[in-house]
């Protein structure tokens, strides 16, 4: 007797290893046959998966679902992916540790990449309590984060850590991982990210190689270009043992464009040295972020509120100016015509470039761009077409990348936005676009890149794989079909073909319908500190 019993499909395991038919039993959370199921099992539910695909859930290595999955535990935009698990905590953005006194300021940093919440926790057990009170329809696995590890030592400073504050940064980052956490990331081009210096980083990176636990970075805006940020990375891995995943690999120069394979030359010949380190990579050529980020770093110490005091000196705000003349990240040229206004509270500029706001409004781009980040602060955000196709498909199909998001899980319905589409279509693109339509990876490699290789990344053993005894978060899936559909400056819609998605042993979503289940669990990390393997495991 089982709960569920998948028949006649085409079963990818995640390993890496050859498609083959068969059949899947589900019994409670966990997968407790696989191969043929004799005829006469019964089950509380049959599905029936001839001509489809079946394989783990999706785990989406790099999110900023923090704070959106305590706004709507449902995920929506994700579970329709087939996405069974958020990592969240990217890009030094993390909900977890909180500071009482400075409680204001971890809001405004946590704006620029999640959803404009004031957390009511401290801690990593405080802020799964909060995700658990909301309940949630998938798992979620979080990082701390450099960003508000800094917040919570020192607020908003431009400045080096003291040794005290490092100190501090260094017993919260082991206290988060003790809770579970499977990681820290960084943000050095955000703020106050990017305000630590190198020793600083090496420092916190330390504390996780001790409890092998991984190091995520959006890496520094390094001249002359992206091979000096790689090789930042590749220098943390190289002098504290950690494993390093570099988040969102790209080539946002336009006078870099197709030269992808030199940076994976970097990381090949790193890997060959000895040193772990890997990336993630989302499926478009474009980015996303809040449009501060591009500011200059100076203007925005202290936060927001300081940022907006700044801009009313006359000298400063000439001195910002002419500092954004010189480009944005080390001298990337604003392309205005690339810059697309996709979220804003009021929904001000929604779809329309810097560049046709800057005419509309009679008023110089530069001058615009302050005047948004003063109304707006963190919470207006943009999409930058900075990337090339050449490049982006090069990353998809190396060895050494997997795929994550760079995206949040939020409802389809937006009423003041237009979201990047990687918030809703990444993981079918890869499969619909890049494996079944280009063919730039097999199908096989695709679902590995998303399933078992993050899972193994994380430190998590009982999730990533069809096998017995695994936690049962499943995807069913028409190869033939899936693709994504959301647009560029056009309002989501949601992919095709992902027919049935089922998270820790129930269905969440069939033929495109959301059911009542909430069985996602927060994940935590054993530290391989224990005398216990470090393995997944959830409250």
């Amino acid at each position: 007797m089982f709960d569920v019993i998948i028949r006649n499909a085409t079963l990818i395991d995640g390993s890496g290893g050859p498609a083959r038919t068969g059949d899947l039993g589900i019994t409670g959370d966990r997968i407790t046959a696989i191969g043929t199921i004799a005829t006469e099992a019964t089950a509380v539910r049959t599905i029936d998966a001839a001509g489809r695909v079946v394989c783990p859930g999706f785990i989406d290595i790099h999110t900023h679902s923090d704070l959106t999955l305590i706004e709507d535990g449902i995920g929506e935009s994700k579970l329709r992916q087939g996405v069974t698990t958020e990592v969240v905590g990217n890009c030094s953005f993390a909900a977890f540790p909180i500071e009482p006194e400075r409680l204001d300021l971890h809001a405004d940093h946590l704006a620029r990449a999640t959803a404009p919440i004031t957390p009511w926790w401290t801690d990593f057990d405080g802020y799964a309590d909060a995700l658990n009170e909301r309940g949630l329809a998938i798992n979620v696995a979080p990082l701390a984060g450099h960003g508000t590890l800094r917040v919570a030592a020192m607020g908003v400073d431009e400045r080096p850590a003291t040794a005290d504050e490092l100190s501090r940064m260094e017993r919260d980052l082991d206290r988060a991982l003790e809770q579970g956490a499977f990681g820290m990331s960084t943000g050095l081009t955000h703020v106050p990210s990017s305000y630590g210096d190198f020793d600083e980083v090496a420092a916190l990176a330390r504390v996780l190689a001790s409890h092998g636990a991984l190091y995520a970075t959006h890496a520094r805006a390094i001249a002359p270009d992206e091979r000096a940020s790689v090789a930042e990375a590749i220098e943390i891995g190289r002098r504290t043992g950690v494993t390093v995943e570099f988040s969102h690999l790209a080539i946002n120069r336009p006078d870099r464009w197709g030269h992808g394979a030199e940076l994976l030359a970097m990381f090949d010949a790193a890997r060959d040295e000895g040193i772990d380190i890997f990336f993630d990579v989302y499926p478009y050529v474009a980015s996303s972020s809040s449009l501060t980020q591009y500011l200059p770093p100076w203007l925005q110490a202290g936060g927001t509120e300081a940022m907006r005091a700044r801009l009313e000196d006359p000298d400063q705000r000439q001195r910002a100016l002419a500092d954004m003349a010189e480009g944005w990240f080390g001298g990337i040229p604003w392309l205005w015509d690339r810059f697309v206004v996709s979220s804003c509270p009021d929904g001000y500029g929604i779809t329309k470039t810097l560049e046709e706001l800057s005419d509309s409004e009679g008023i110089e781009p530069y001058e615009l761009t302050l005047q948004l980040c003063e109304r707006y602060g963190n919470e207006l955000q943009v999409v930058l077409f900075y990337r090339s196709e050449e490049d982006v498909a090069k990353f998809v199909a190396h060895p050494l990348s997997v795929i994550g998001s760079d995206g949040n899980a939020i409802p389809l319905e937006q009423p003041t936005a237009c979201p990047h589409p990687r918030n809703f279509g990444t993981f079918p693109r890869v499969l619909g676009m890049y494996a079944r339509d280009e063919g730039v990876l097999d199908l096989v490699d695709a679902v590995r890149k998303m399933t078992a290789e993050p899972a193994r990344r994380l430190g998590l053993t009982d999730r990533g794989t069809l096998t017995v005894g695994a936690v049962a978060d499943v995807v069913v899936f028409d190869p033939a079909t899936v693709i994504d559909n959301s647009e560029f400056g056009q309002r989501a819609e949601p992919p095709t073909g992902i027919d049935v998605v089922i998270v820790c042993g129930r269905v969440v979503l069939e033929d495109g319908t959301i059911g009542h289940d909430r069985p996602g669990q927060v994940l935590r990390r054993l530290s391989s500190r224990s005398s216990v393997p470090s393995v997944g495991s959830a409250d």
